[in-house]
């Protein structure tokens, strides 16, 4: 049996000042977040349906 790895990507948000955010959304059942800064830290791990719910409240107007 092999264990998929994650497959990190930037944000489309992250800045050029470094000040970015990778996810890994290609395992089934979790999407992995962590601090571009430090790939070694603390990652956040979220089901497809909570991320996808912050993902919406993020986009919503008035949030800029």
């Amino acid at each position: 049996m092999t264990s998929a790895l994650p497959s990190w990507r930037k944000s489309t948000r992250s800045d050029n000042d470094g000040n970015c955010v990778e996810v890994a959304d290609n395992l089934p059942g979790v999407v992995l977040v962590r601090d571009s800064k430090d790939p070694s830290g603390p990652t956040l791990a979220f089901t497809p349906d909570a991320w996808r719910s912050l993902v919406t409240s993020l986009r919503r107007p008035g949030l800029d």
